[in-house]
């Protein structure tokens, strides 16, 4: 079967705009002029849209997005308040639900983001609550939840993590990072296999919705990873999946196994480019706002810390070097100065003990840069996977970020120019659901560098701003380079998969996966 689309404006990286484009079967047959070689057995007009490669997620959490689905939306509430009212609404609707689990809100409509147990309290207070922030090293929690948990004065700051606590050292509610975010979570039920395949399948639907065709999960625990497989095995991913398996300080040699053979049983299914799980995830640090970023310097609103460094350097060159030496591609996610800077530190190291193959290692956010470490990324071929939905004065930067960190440091985030500039490969990710995984409400945003559908319309760190054609490649072309599928998706060549999006007026009129018209997106 040979399909015809005519009359658009097709967009691809490399190519001037072309008119035509034919589809066989499931692949792009050919484009622009070379169209008119082929007799075609169906035409579709489509009457002078915009088409597009359809968008790839570099860097996405998509079984989060679908557990955090089942729980109360807080999303976007301005208020304590407003949060106290949907978490009350969805506990009358969920009376058996044994444990409330949720997000995720807005720390920076509370000063330091230091939220208090009783205020969740006072709408439940008879089964334990737990609500992740934003930027999802944060969780706040009821005094339900910390009963359970065993968690009291006592209880020690875990390595890696921090308690926010009351004058006399009572926990306040509010977990960050997960080694402390675990010490609740860990009491709560568990996920189990027939959870996270519906958490699969709903997040397929929604990035069908929004023209995302291929998605990397870049926090895949091992069970979550046999969600996954199973979820092929059934013929439930609508869409293609890489996965990145967590490594941990302490678990990481033990898991080598297990990360081998869940890779084999990727590559084992009826169609192995369905999922990839050729990838391992490292946390080098935390977060800005949470104050657990690794920075150079100490942070201006406590001058007596830095952040955290989850890795020690040796720790994280020798676990680098063995999935490196074994063909896994390196993930790493530093968002402090010091942490990009230990990330490169290693990965050169890494390069240089073992042989040279086609790595393509990865550094995710990389929000803080230190001058000395930005033609380090071009020399070491590391891609800077950037979140372009995080590229604007946002409260959690103005209200949480500036002041842990200072005006000057704060308006150094996000150099996209400056690395470009300087060489570096950079490709986009949503982080969802820390943000939101719609590419058409991100793209404008690194070229504006504002958000006029936030309400913030003045520019930041314009000088940083990429050009409307470099963020669709780094959203198309460039992700599918980092997911190793550049021979398959990215751009619309010949001999490439016929997903494609149709759009009119910036919005999203059509969705094509495989050359066929997405049932999801209609």
């Amino acid at each position: 079967m040979r399909t015809l689309f005519t009359n658009a404006r097709f967009f691809s990286v490399g190519q001037e705009s072309f008119r035509d484009l034919i589809v066989e079967n499931d692949l792009i047959l050919a484009t622009g002029a070379a169209t008119r070689e082929f007799q075609t057995d169906e035409t579709i007009d489509l009457n002078d849209a915009f088409v597009i490669p359809a968008f790839l997620d570099g860097h996405a959490h998509p079984i989060f997005a679908g557990r955090e689905a089942t729980g109360p939306k807080v999303n976007g509430l301005k208020s304590v308040a407003d949060i106290q009212l949907a978490v009350k609404s969805f506990a009358l609707n969920n009376p058996t639900m044994p444990w409330i689990i949720g997000g995720a809100y807005e720390a920076a409509i509370v000063e330091s983001g230091d939220f208090d147990a009783a205020w969740l309290d006072e709408v439940v207070n008879d089964r334990p609550v737990v609500l992740h922030a934003v930027d999802h090293h944060t969780i706040w929690v009821n005094s339900k939840a910390l009963e359970l948990a065993g968690i009291n004065a006592q209880t020690k700051d875990p390595v890696g993590g921090t308690i926010a606590r009351r004058f006399d050292g009572s926990p306040k509610g509010v977990f960050r990072e997960p080694s402390a975010m675990a010490l609740v979570l860990d009491a709560s039920p568990g996920n189990s296999i027939e959870s996270d395949i519906a958490a699969v399948k709903y997040a397929c639907a929604e990035y069908l919705k929004v023209g995302v065709t291929a998605a990397i999960d870049s926090w895949c625990e091992k069970d979550m990873a046999r969600a996954y497989i199973a979820a092929a095995q059934a013929g439930d991913l609508a869409i293609k999946f890489n996965l990145s398996f967590l490594a941990t300080p302490s678990t990481w040699s033990s898991d080598i196994n297990d990360f081998n053979e869940l890779r084999a049983l990727c590559l084992e299914l009826d169609n192995p480019n369905q999922l990839m799980g050729n990838s391992i995830k490292f946390l080098l640090d935390g977060a800005l706002s949470a104050g657990t970023a690794h920075l150079m310097q100490p942070y201006e609103d406590d001058p007596s810390t830095s952040g955290i460094s989850i890795w020690e350097n040796d720790e994280l060159r020798n676990a680098l070097v063995a999935f490196d030496a074994l063909g896994f591609q390196v993930h790493l996610h530093a968002i402090g100065d010091a942490a990009v800077k230990q990330a490169l530190d290693c990965i050169e190291a890494m390069v240089g003990i073992n042989p040279a193959w086609d790595r393509r290692p990865v550094i995710v956010h990389a929000q803080l840069i230190g001058d000395e470490d930005l033609p380090r990324f071009k020399e070491l071929g590391v891609i800077a996977n950037i979140q372009p939905l995080w590229c604007y004065l946002d409260p959690m930067n103005k209200e949480l970020i500036a002041p842990r960190i200072g005006a000057e440091r704060n308006n150094r985030q996000y150099r996209l120019r400056t690395l470009v500039d300087h060489g570096a490969m950079l490709a986009f990710g949503s982080d969802w659901p820390v943000t939101s995984h719609v590419p058409l409400e991100a793209i404008d945003v690194p070229v504006t560098r504002s958000n006029p559908a936030a309400g913030v319309t003045q520019p930041w760190s314009i000088h940083e701003g990429i050009t409307k054609e470099e963020a669709l490649i780094f959203y198309t072309k460039n992700v599918a380079f980092q997911m190793f599928r550049e021979q398959e998706r990215g751009s619309l060549d010949a001999g490439k998969v016929a997903d494609f999006i149709v759009l009119r007026d910036n919005k999203i009129e059509a969705v094509y996966v495989n050359g066929d018209i997405s049932k999801l997106s209609e």
